[in-house]
């Protein structure tokens, strides 16, 4: 339509008007920084200061065009990953190291000082059940992941200070690869077990009357005295719900972040993840070291009851009276899965069981 050609016409008119008049300002604002930038390379040589000031302040576009786009695409230089890597080779390793340190030398200290925690009577012979083999499989699977996790993370993170030193660059190189890849892949297991773990055993977990009481004196168990409590003390609920329960959620929430970085998640959200996912870590490992040590040799008897699932009736009585006197009576469950049939069972039996 010749109306429209007409309008047409005239809107170029105008673009081409304002361009004309808005060049001669870019050109004058151009050729001001140019100007700037040789004298500044006359009197202070290959100082580009006033150029990475901008580029860090995020204004790239007057130095630099991409034809990808994504997040982040556009930044040169990410100022933030400098304060990340001094946090995490920082703080993070000095505290964190010293903090794992001191853990073991405590529970060092209490083993060489006080040893096992043992009975007070002779074990009877006789055997309650005391975790069934769904509890014991779902225990077993979210811990040795969780170990596997802990030694590949802590030679990730600490590993330059101490891999190298000893054995040096090229061995140290080989076990970091190692030791992410095998970190990557065993992740999502734990995060799964953790996740059935954490649905298995929240019921036993629950506060219960009794439970501040054993907290307020639970530290007299290392002198000998009997603590009674029901299937969980308070204690190893504190670890089910502030080790098990918050940090490693945490732990596995953020590690999820780093281990996918393909759903458009930017760097800076990267950093802080890791450094979150650092500190979470080291915590729950310390936190960890207090439960591996009471599962294992710092109470008499109490790996075999996740090992084989049953417990002798003396063991039972002196750790666990209460949830002990609820399966002898009937009133609660052994196992935590079903009512027991029988009060207990012999040791030849419960061995087969």
């Amino acid at each position: 339509m010749p109306g429209e050609r007409v309008f047409m016409r005239g809107v170029a008119c105008l673009c081409a008007l304002q361009f004309m008049l808005a060049a001669p300002a870019l050109a004058g604002a151009a050729d001001g920084d140019s100007k700037e930038q040789a004298q500044r390379q006359a009197t202070q040589p290959l100082n580009n200061a006033p150029v990475w000031r901008d580029v860090r302040g995020g204004d790239v576009n007057r130095y630099q065009t991409t034809q990808v786009r994504g997040v982040e695409t556009n930044v040169l230089v990410q100022s933030e990953g400098e304060i990340w890597r001094q946090i995490r080779n920082g703080p993070i390793t000095v505290y964190g190291g010293w903090l794992l340190i001191a853990i073991c030398a405590i529970i060092a200290g209490i083993y060489y000082g006080k040893g096992a925690i043992k009975l007070h009577e002779k074990p009877s012979g006789r055997m309650v059940e005391r975790f069934n083999s769904f509890e014991r499989i779902a225990h077993w699977t979210m811990g040795i992941s969780f170990c596997v996790l802990g030694v590949t993370g802590l030679i990730i993170l600490f590993g330059r200070y101490l891999v190298i030193p000893v054995l040096g660059y090229t061995v140290f190189s080989w076990l970091a690869i190692l030791s992410k890849n095998v970190h990557n892949f065993v992740a999502p297991v734990f995060v799964v077990s953790l996740l059935v773990f954490i649905v298995i055993y929240v019921k036993d977990n629950l506060p219960e009357k009794g439970d501040l009481a054993w907290l307020a004196k639970g530290w007299r168990m290392f002198a000998g005295e009997h603590m009674p409590s029901g299937r969980f003390n308070a204690g190893e609920k504190v670890w089910f719900w502030l080790g098990v329960v918050a940090l490693c959620l945490v732990v596995s929430a953020t590690g999820l972040i780093l281990l996918f970085p393909n759903f458009e998640q930017g760097r800076l959200l990267m950093q802080q993840a890791n450094v979150i996912h650092a500190i979470a870590g080291v915590l729950v490992i310390g936190f960890s070291l207090g439960h591996i040590y009471m599962g294992t040799i710092g109470v008499e008897g109490a790996y075999e009851n996740m090992r084989i699932g049953y417990t002798d009736e003396a063991w039972a009585r002196e750790h666990h009276e209460y949830w002990y006197n609820e399966v002898m009576a009937g009133k609660g469950v052994a196992g935590g899965s079903a009512p027991s049939t029988a009060k207990a069972v012999s040791v030849k039996e419960g061995w087969k069981l």
